[in-house]
């Protein structure tokens, strides 16, 4: 059984249970300045969970392209992956525990073959104010057999967007969740482990299935209160669940991962045996750099490029380790690997590759520029550079640290090029600096947009504006890229060659504050997809929207597109969108551009203010 079976698999096995299946979202979320990445299916489905009406009904499936950043770090053991694919479903206040916890056992035991002996379970055990979950333990008892069932805390076996009861903040929503583990039979249990997933550090179990049950609003006195609606959000790693159904403790060992393993052997005359740490990070970041990549990310110091430009560089160095010389076999391996299933990633593979090995040259320049730039250190230090001497040359720790924050040289790269240091010193250097790094990679502000507060609801209809005035300015060619958006201040991203001329922010100015002045109307309807393009809606066609979409209209208010298209078609404004919005654009009160930068590779850059 393949990847591509387990994914077809569960697929059929929820439509055939009235689920509708939704789009994989993209990899690099657009206009949500709350994330760099989606990392899970549920990522897009928050405001679904909190009870807005889902176009596709209340049960849904689908997997999603997931990436976690916070584990660039983990990659090596036979675990920790950073790009991984996550088949979920979900009920919207629909079934619940008594539905969802037999027919993810029927799966998993008669779908994907898995031995029941190897299957174990772990229920929440409660806390105060939020009882054990006895309901999910006595379901799971008419499955299994109870010694196969263990309890855990809110460390391990609770949800909510903020992680622990206690980091949750009043009015979010949460719940308990149940998982199921797969049993290796590999060694000996260590002498602190018990046989049980609760207990056990040594990595004889591996997660793989995880069903949340949110049921709970936390309130104002940090008590917790059962919810109307009570939701399903399921989720399973597709490479985890191969390697149970393969039996194989070390993920990398699968059949998913052979053929790219294989490619880097050759390329570099390794072996998998004897060089697993080098071949796993090199497998995990140039496929996940070559998802980010086909999302028309390029690398550079900033955001998602930052991330992409942290990954080709560290498999680079990997690959400079065991000696390959062209990294083109590997990228190949994985496109037609991952392109089994993801036609967008075969389909993009020439673009894919060229970011890749453009961005590795890049970087061989910065290693010379970087060896330059500590040789003049130590010449200013009064230090024998290396040039003067034979063997190493011992450099401080901070100037090991500052080598790496401004030419990205690691530990690794230092000792290539012949410098030695205070391990030790480095190290904690690092650490802090990665603590800075994950809380930037995983979230950038907290909800929402940077939040719903007025100024940045505000904001966000300005974009709306602003993204109209600018196509009816330099054409319909140009679209807007990204925005970022707080309540300080909107960003707004755009594809256009040529830095626009003070004339020409001066009229983009003049057009949005007329706008805002005619106090128009701002609306939003559910609309067919293909009923959305015809009345000329802006939106990413290059992504995958759902049959049914949310689109904003900033102009004239009619009862139903069906009767009434001129209407929609008179609107100044009319674009796909999430929201929220301002009600009448004299809401947003004012607007001024106040700095523009160039992006490179035809992207442009406004920072503007509203209100």
């Amino acid at each position: 059984m393949t990847a591509q079976d387990i994914i077809e698999k569960y697929i059929k096995f929820f439509e055939d249970r009235g689920h509708k299946r939704i789009a994989n979202s993209p990899l690099v979320p657009k206009d949500d300045p709350t994330t760099l990445f989606t990392s899970a299916g549920m990522q897009p489905l928050i405001p679904y969970l909190l009870g807005e009406p889902h176009p596709g009904g209340k049960r849904l499936v689908n997997v999603q392209n997931s990436f976690r950043a916070q584990d660039i770090d983990e990659v090596g053991d036979n675990r920790h992956t950073t790009f991984f694919r996550m088949l979920g479903n979900w009920s919207l206040g629909d079934y619940f525990k008594r539905e969802e916890i037999p027919w993810l056992w029927e799966f998993l035991t008669v779908e994907l073959g898995l031995p029941e002996n190897k299957l174990y379970i772990t229920v929440f055990e409660g806390f105060e104010g939020v009882p054990r979950d006895n309901e999910s333990f006595e379901i799971w008892k008419t499955l299994v057999s109870e010694e196969k069932i263990s309890f855990a805390g809110v460390d391990k076996n609770w949800w909510s967007r903020s992680g622990p009861p206690a980091n949750m903040p009043p009015s979010e929503i949460g719940g308990p969740d149940t998982e199921v583990y797969y049993r290796f039979d590999v060694g000996e249990h260590g002498k602190e482990c018990k046989d049980s997933p609760a207990e056990c550090e040594c990595g004889k179990f591996l997660e793989i299935a995880n069903s949340v049950f949110i049921q709970y609003q936390k309130q104002d006195d940090g008590s917790f209160k059962e919810l109307p609606q009570k939701n399903v959000d399921f989720g399973a790693g597709v490479e985890r669940l191969l390697a149970a159904v393969e039996d194989k403790p070390d993920m990398f060992g699968t059949s998913l991962f052979t053929p790219v393993i294989s490619a880097i052997e050759q390329a570099s005359s390794s072996s998998y045996k004897d060089d697993k740490e080098s071949i796993r990070i090199i497998v995990d970041h140039l496929t996940a750099a070559s998802f980010i990549a086909s999302e028309k990310v390029y690398p550079s110091n900033k955001e998602q490029g930052y991330i992409l430009r942290r990954l080709i560089r560290r498999g680079a160095d990997h690959l400079d380790k065991l000696g390959a010389k062209d990294p083109s076999p590997v990228i190949e391996a994985i496109a037609s690997e991952y392109g089994k299933t993801d036609s967008e990633l075969k389909g993009n593979f020439e673009t894919i590759k060229n970011i890749i090995l453009e961005e590795i040259q890049t970087y061989k320049k910065v290693l010379v520029g970087g060896k330059q730039f500590i040789e003049k250190e130590l010449g200013k230090q009064g230090t024998k550079t290396g040039d003067e001497l034979k063997g190493t040359t011992h450099i401080s720790a901070d100037l090991a640290f500052k080598s790496l924050a401004s030419y990205g040289l690691g530990p690794t790269q230092l000792k290539s090029l012949g410098y030695d240091f205070n391990e030790q010193e480095l190290s904690e250097k690092m650490k802090e600096h990665q603590k800075v790094s994950k809380a930037g990679a995983t979230k950038k502000f907290a909800g929402g947009l940077a939040d719903t507060s007025e100024a940045t609801v505000r904001g966000h209809t300005a974009t709306h504006l602003l993204h109209q005035a600018i196509r009816d300015l330099l054409g319909t060619q140009v679209h807007q890229t990204g925005s970022n958006i707080t309540s300080e201040r909107v960003r707004f991203d755009f594809n256009y060659d040529k830095a626009l001329t003070d004339a020409e922010i001066d009229k983009l100015e003049n057009v949005v504050n007329g706008r805002i002045k005619e106090n128009l109307p701002v609306h939003f309807e559910m609309l067919p997809l293909q009923k959305a393009k015809e009345i000329g809606a802006i939106g990413l066609f290059d992504e995958k929207y759902q049959d049914s979409v949310k689109v904003y209209f900033i102009g004239p208010k009619s009862g139903s597109i069906d009767h009434s298209p001129h209407v929609h078609m008179q609107a100044y404004s009319r674009e796909f969108c999430g929201g929220p919005h301002v009600s009448f654009t004299s809401e947003v009160k004012s607007f001024k551009i106040i700095k523009q930068e160039n992006l490179g590779r035809g992207q442009k850059r406004l920072y503007a203010k509203a209100g």
